[in-house]
């Protein structure tokens, strides 16, 4: 079987990791920005210079994807390797990866309670794909 087959779940894990690398440039740019170009290019042997409110949001929402990435894309291989690919998994992998999309600007912007909301979502959809992975969906 190939893992990478074009179905909506292997689809998703692709665009999550798309938007993984997005969101690794778009905050390091924008803490460059705050801490400058040698700091940032350095062994950063000192403290961090402080970053902005924005920057610090940006850095803060990129950590959050990095916490929840490497176990969607566990489930997505478990999923896809065990066969239990279903309209459930599908369904789950899609909320992840839009909440995760969506999740970015909310917290950019500042939003305290749509922020846990979108978050709650994305895990809904992550555990929506490891229920399918057990069988149970």
């Amino acid at each position: 079987m190939n893992l990478f087959n074009g179905s909506p779940e292997t689809t998703m894990l692709l665009w999550a990791t798309v938007l993984g690398l997005v969101q690794l440039v778009i905050a390091t740019m924008a803490a460059t920005r705050d801490q400058g170009l040698p700091y940032n290019i350095s062994a950063r042997d000192l403290p961090a210079p402080p970053v902005s409110v924005m920057s610090g949001r940006l850095l803060r929402a990129f950590k959050n994807f990095k916490e929840t990435f490497v176990l969607f894309a566990a489930a997505i291989i478990l999923v896809t390797l065990m066969g239990r690919q279903d309209g459930s998994s599908a369904m789950g992998a899609q909320l992840y990866f839009w909440a995760r999309l969506a999740y970015v600007p909310v917290y950019a912007s500042g939003i305290i309670v749509l922020r846990t909301i979108v978050w709650a979502i994305s895990i809904v959809g992550l555990v929506m794909v490891l229920l399918a992975a057990f069988g149970l969906a």
